[in-house]
C-alpha cells in the first residue's frame, strides 16, 4: 500500500532550479520521516541526476515500504530519434543502474507522443520486459483525455499518471471512473499546478531560469499543461484570489487542493514536489484531514466550469 501524498522528484534534477546533493538527501530523508513511501522520478530528470541520487539514498537508507517508480520514453535517443524495442531496453536498464536494483518497480511511458501508443507496439516491448523481470509493471504519463482513454481501454497499463487539479478538473468527468471499475492506479501529478495552489505566489514572482515555470511557461519546451495547468500566470493569480474566501476555515489552500483530489476514489497517490522538509510533511499531513464536503465540492466545480476552463491553453 503506498502513501496517498507521494514524493514527486524532478526537482531532484535541478529542473526547478538548482538542488544540492545534499539538500536533495534531506529531502528524501524528510519524505520517509513524514511516511511518503511513494517516489515518483523519471531517466530525463537532471539527465539521470534524479535516479542515481535516489539509488544512492535507497540503498544507504533501505525500506521495505518505500517504491520508488520511474519514466522513461522522453530522452533524445527515443523522443528525438524514434521509438525501437532495443532503445527502450537500454533506457530501462539505464535506470536500473542508476536505481540500483534488478527489477524497477514501475516504468512508465513518460509523455510520449499518441501516434506511438496507438501503433501499440511498445506495449508489447513492456510486456516483455516485465515478463524477463526487468520491470514489474508498467503505466503510461500521459496529457490529455484522449490519450488517457485510449491506454484504459486498449493497454495493459497497471497506472495511468495525470494532469488533475481545481485548476484542471476535466479527468474526473471520464477518465478517473473508468480508472476505478477497470482496477487502474491513478497517480496525480500537478496537484498544486506548479506550485499556484500553495496560494503564496504573486505576479511579480521570479523563477530561475533552469525553472520551467520560466522556461516553459507558455509551452515552449514541452506541453503547456504541464506549467501552471495551461493557465496564464498572471490569470492564474486572479484565479486562486477568487478561489481564496472558499477555503474552509481551518484549512490553508495547498490543503484544500490535496485533499479535494484525496477525496476521489480513483486516486491511488498524489505525487507533490518539494523543496524542503517542511513542505513535505505540510503535504503529508493532507492524508489525515477530513474529507470535503458535499456542498464545498459543489461549489469547487463550479468555480472550474464558470470561472477557469475557458483560460486553459493546449489539448485537456
Amino acid at each position: 500500500m503506498t502513501s496517498e501524498i507521494g514524493l514527486g522528484c524532478w526537482q531532484l534534477g535541478g529542473d526547478w532550479g538548482p538542488v544540492s546533493a545534499d539538500r536533495g538527501r534531506t529531502i528524501l530523508s524528510a519524505a520517509d520521516a513524514a511516511g511518503v513511501t511513494f517516489w515518483d522520478t523519471a531517466d530525463v530528470y537532471g539527465g539521470g541526476v534524479s535516479e542515481q541520487l535516489i539509488g544512492d539514498y535507497a540503498q544507504a537508507h533501505p525500506n521495505a515500504d518505500r517504491v520508488i517508480v520511474t519514466k522513461a520514453g522522453r530522452t533524445e535517443e527515443l523522443y528525438g530519434q524514434g521509438y525501437t524495442q532495443d532503445k527502450l531496453r537500454a533506457a530501462i536498464d539505464a535506470s536500473r543502474r542508476r536505481l540500483q536494483v534488478d527489477t524497477l518497480a514501475m516504468v512508465q511511458l513518460h509523455c510520449i507522443p499518441f501516434a506511438e501508443l496507438q501503433h501499440g507496439e511498445i506495449f508489447r516491448w513492456l510486456e516483455g520486459f516485465k515478463q524477463e523481470g526487468l520491470i514489474a509493471h508498467y503505466g503510461a504519463s500521459v496529457e490529455t483525455i484522449e490519450e488517457a482513454l485510449f491506454c484504459l481501454n486498449e493497454t495493459g497499463v497497471a497506472s495511468l499518471q495525470l494532469i488533475f487539479n481545481l485548476l484542471r478538473q476535466d479527468m474526473a468527468e471520464q477518465v478517473l471512473p473508468l480508472a476505478q471499475a477497470k482496477g487502474v492506479g491513478v497517480i496525480v501529478r500537478l496537484g498544486l499546478a506548479s506550485g499556484l495552489l500553495a496560494g503564496k505566489m504573486t505576479k511579480d514572482q521570479r523563477f530561475t531560469p533552469q525553472d520551467h515555470r520560466t522556461f516553459n511557461r507558455d509551452g515552449a519546451a514541452f506541453h503547456v499543461g504541464e506549467t501552471f495547468s495551461g493557465l496564464p500566470f498572471e490569470q492564474a493569480i486572479d484565479l486562486i484570489e477568487q478561489l481564496r474566501p472558499m477555503v474552509p476555515a481551518g484549512l490553508n489552500m495547498a490543503q484544500l487542493a490535496l485533499r479535494w483530489l484525496l477525496d476521489h476514489a480513483a486516486v491511488s497517490s498524489v505525487i507533490t514536489g518539494a523543496s524542503s522538509a517542511e513542505q513535505i510533511e505540510r503535504n503529508a499531513e493532507a492524508s489525515q484531514l477530513a474529507p470535503l464536503s458535499a456542498d464545498t465540492h459543489k461549489a469547487l466545480a463550479d468555480f472550474y466550469r464558470l470561472h477557469v476552463r475557458a483560460h486553459i491553453r493546449g489539448v485537456i
